[in-house]
């Protein structure tokens, strides 16, 4: 049953004058819920610039493989994704094209890219097309967004499995975190770990919110301007990674989407 606006009762004229006062100031403290944002209006306009991410290779079987999620944005020609999204350099002799894959019908349509410039850090990939521009979409400015704010992401979760069809869910901003995660003991540190606490540390959202394999490299949005705020990039599993999937935790993180403006300036 949805929740509703609660408008509160009249206070009881019959009690006491400091009373009433008392009650009148008890009833302005109350916060009133807002409504959810209608994603109806935005939804057609970000599925235009959300692309998805792969590699063709005209001898392989099937030919396109998907790898994650990107979005354009600049002048239609740009392409953001996670680093951890775009494939090394294919060895010698191999035909491996890297580029974005867009639904044609109830196939796919591949674009070649090129690898701009890539920032692991924090996790970015800028792409660059040819051709003609896509639509894009317009970077918000990150560090005015706070912790309880309503957000949404929309990618292709499950990549293939479901088709190339985004997909789009809410999430609410639950903590602005480090991106280090603290750790019960030193046992427990693996050589990325240790890597990162060798590093400023930097601030990441962490969203209540489900995401799958996939999404890795959707756009995270206000719902109400459609601007984009951060870029989906992990989530938090709960024992082996298939419970990803079987049994998703809802937790889920994505980066600050100044830093996806500090990449687009290393071009």
């Amino acid at each position: 049953m949805p929740l509703r606006n609660k408008v509160p009762a009249p206070v009881n004229p019959s009690l006491p004058a400091r009373r009433r006062v008392a009650a009148a100031l008890a009833l302005l403290a109350v916060p009133l819920l807002a409504p959810a944002a209608d994603l109806r209006a935005i939804i057609p306009t970000i599925k235009r610039s959300v692309v998805g991410v792969g590699t063709f290779e005209r001898t392989r079987s099937p030919s396109t493989v998907f790898v994650g999620t990107g979005f354009v944005v600049g002048d239609g020609l740009d392409v953001i994704t996670n680093a951890h999204v775009v494939p090394a350099a294919p060895a010698d002799g191999k035909l491996e094209q890297l580029g974005i894959v867009l639904p044609d019908g109830e196939g796919v349509r591949f674009r070649p890219a090129e690898l701009v410039a890539r920032d692991n850090e924090h996790d970015l990939a800028h792409l660059r097309l040819s051709g003609t521009p896509l639509p894009a979409l317009e970077l918000g400015d990150s560090d005015t967004v706070q912790e309880g704010q309503e957000l949404a992401l929309t990618g292709f979760p499950l990549a293939m499995a479901l088709g190339l069809h985004a997909a789009t869910h809410r999430a609410t901003l639950a903590a602005i975190t480090p991106i280090v995660r603290p750790s019960l003991g030193a046992r427990s540190l693996d050589p990325r770990q240790i890597a990162a606490l060798q590093r400023a540390p930097f601030n990441i959202f962490q969203l209540d919110g489900t995401a799958y394999p996939g999404n890795s490299g959707s756009p995270v949005y206000d719902p109400a301007t459609g601007k984009v705020l951060g870029v989906i990039n992990a989530v938090f599993v709960k024992g082996l990674k298939e419970t990803a999937i079987t049994a998703p935790s809802g937790i889920t993180y994505a980066i600050p989407a100044n830093h996806v403006r500090d990449l687009l300036k290393k071009k």
